[in-house]
This record gives C-alpha cells, sequence and structure tokens, in this order.
C-alpha cells in the first residue's frame, strides 16, 4: 500500500499493511504566531520549517501548519453589543490574507509535491474567529463577554457566525480548487463548557455544521480535530453528528479512549492516542513503542491512525514520530 491508498483504507474501514501515524507541530514560537502579515522572517520561517521536519520524518498525513496566519482576522473593535456583530466585515477572496494564505498553502504543497500522502489545510470554527476577534481566544475571568453577547440577543450573534463562516467556505475554495489541498483539518472546540452546551448546539453547531458540509462538496476526506488539551475538555456529545469521515479528539482530556470514541461517533475512522508532552516528547524509543502497542491493543488496527490529543511540541525530534510508524510496522508483522 502507498500512503494514500492506506489513508482511504483508514476512512474506509478496511483493513492496512500497518496502521498509519498523523502527529502535527507547529514549526514557529508562540509569540510568531499570527504575525505572518507583518512579519515576513516569521512568515518564510514557517514554510520552511516543513521542509526542515521533512528531511527527518515523512508523514503519511500532511497539514499545512499555517502558524504564522493560522486564526482569520477580523476587527471586532467597534463591537458594542451584539447587533454589531451583523456589521462586521472578514477577509474575502483578494484580501491581502487570502493572498497570503494562498502563497503559504501552495509553497508548501511545493515541498510534497513528490509525496502521495494525502495533504491537509487547517481550518478553523467561525466561533473560534470570533472569540479570537473579541480577544477572547484563551477564555477569560468571569463571565466571557462571547457568551454575554449570545444571550443578549442571539440572532445577531448567529449573523456574525454566519458571516465569518461565509468567508472560511470562500477560503477553503481556494485552498482545495486553486491550491490543490486534498481536504480541510477543521478545528472546533467548547473546551471547559465555555458556552454552555445547550447554547452551544442550539447556535453555533449549525453554523459549524454548514461550513462543514460545505467543506463536504469540495473533499469527501475532510478530518474533524475537536481540539482540548492539558485538562481542558469538550462534550464529545456536541459533535456526534459533525459529517466527518476521520475524528480527533484528546484521549487524554477528555477522557474518552479511541475504541469508545469510535463507538460514540459512529464506527467512523479515529486518531490519537497519545498526549502532547508526555511519552512522545520525552520517553525512550523503547517506552513510545510499548505505548503504540498499548493504543493498538485497546483500538484495533482498522479504522484507526496513531497521533496526539492535539500539535506535539514544536522543538520534539521528528525522528520520535517514526519511531512511532515503526512499531505500527512492528505490531502489525505480530498481530
Amino acid at each position: 500500500m502507498n500512503k494514500k491508498e492506506r489513508f482511504l483504507s483508514v476512512l474506509a474501514n478496511r483493513p492496512v499493511d500497518y496502521v498509519p501515524v498523523a502527529f502535527f507541530h507547529h514549526f514557529i514560537s508562540e509569540n510568531e504566531w499570527f504575525r505572518g502579515m507583518v512579519d515576513e522572517a516569521a512568515f518564510e520561517k514557517n514554510i520552511e520549517g516543513h521542509r526542515i521536519a521533512r528531511a527527518k520524518f515523512d508523514p503519511d498525513v500532511i497539514k499545512v501548519m499555517n502558524d504564522s496566519l493560522m486564526i482569520m482576522p477580523v476587527d471586532m473593535s467597534f463591537v458594542k453589543s451584539a447587533a454589531d456583530l451583523r456589521k462586521i466585515d472578514p477577509p474575502q477572496k483578494g484580501s491581502a490574507f487570502f493572498e497570503k494564505s494562498k502563497e503559504l498553502t501552495e509553497r508548501v504543497l511545493e515541498i510534497y509535491a513528490d509525496s502521495e500522502a494525502p495533504k491537509y489545510v487547517t481550518g478553523f470554527s467561525p466561533i473560534m474567529i470570533l472569540r479570537m476577534g473579541l480577544g477572547e481566544a484563551m477564555g477569560t475571568d468571569g463571565k466571557p463577554r462571547t457568551l454575554v453577547l449570545l444571550e443578549d440577543d442571539p440572532d445577531s450573534f448567529v449573523e456574525g457566525l454566519r458571516i465569518i463562516g461565509e468567508s472560511i467556505k470562500e477560503l477553503d475554495e481556494v485552498l482545495i480548487r486553486e491550491c490543490g489541498a486534498d481536504g480541510v483539518y477543521f478545528s472546533v472546540n467548547n473546551q471547559s463548557h465555555f458556552i454552555p452546551d445547550e447554547l452551544y448546539a442550539k447556535y453555533v453547531s449549525p453554523v459549524e455544521q454548514d461550513v462543514i458540509a460545505h467543506a463536504n462538496t469540495l473533499s469527501d476526506i475532510n478530518l474533524l480535530h475537536i481540539c482540548g488539551y492539558a485538562g481542558k475538555a469538550n462534550n464529545l456529545q456536541l459533535f456526534r453528528d459533525y459529517e466527518a469521515p476521520g475524528i480527533n479528539w484528546a484521549v487524554h482530556a477528555e477522557g474518552v479512549s479511541l475504541s469508545e470514541g469510535k463507538k460514540m461517533f459512529g464506527g467512523k475512522a479515529v486518531f490519537g492516542g497519545f498526549e502532547q508532552a508526555t511519552v512522545i516528547y520525552t520517553g525512550t524509543r523503547e517506552e513510545i513503542e510499548r505505548f503504540t502497542y498499548g493504543i493498538l491493543d485497546e483500538a484495533g488496527q482498522v479504522g484507526v491512525m496513531i497521533g496526539a490529543d492535539c500539535t506535539v511540541p514544536t522543538d520534539i525530534d521528528d525522528e520520535r514520530l517514526d519511531w512511532v510508524r515503526e512499531a505500527c510496522k512492528k505490531y502489525a508483522a505480530s498481530h
């Protein structure tokens, strides 16, 4: 099997010669994130990081890490009430952000042009972009302003999400149809019940599902990442009906194993298993092999990829990712 055949077999819940791995990490430091529009050095470092990493580990699943651009910038400095969210103006096709995103994606994909592995772009949900615009991406003390706006005027709040969603759809079209990406790695989260689950399900989920439905018209192999880490868990039930053939969540933050999650998500392909910065980052090769074997013992080898709760540390030795893949090969040969 080549990498594409193996990956498609995983999504289809067909047997594979060995379980592939899907690990991702950033390429620039956190204080350089989002600075690609104003800091060319950070932008270039972001791109070249992929080339340096590939020299050590040729991925089974490729993800364009857009660290220097990341979450779409939307000016919300004027927002005083929820009604103001109806006036937000996210970037559109032809904007500087779209053009820079296109450049980054095309240049990274060129680094992997000779690889048959599936190639993904990163997408963030409308609520994550809205929270970032309001300055609440990482949460706040007390009652979040995001929640205040939602409770004050749900219709205006949802319209703001919808406006952002339309821009996300347009960006997905550019990155898939024009740049040649194979699919979207769509990131969602409601960590620690930032928005009460019943409100999230009623007002936020329909917009997210609409964005995913549009992405599914562009590709049939989009992946869903339910972002949880460092004890910040989600209610996975919120995302059970999201239509993506492959699902990743924070096994350790959520306390839901791969096999349990596979049942929860109706038998869809799943991936993960490692915490971000424990054994994969600090363990010996033997410890990593044992941990990999434990994941495969628990989850099996059909409809499964090995990965992490979220991105592994930026400074990880990429050779460690190959240790996991070699462990998967060794496990397959003996089981």
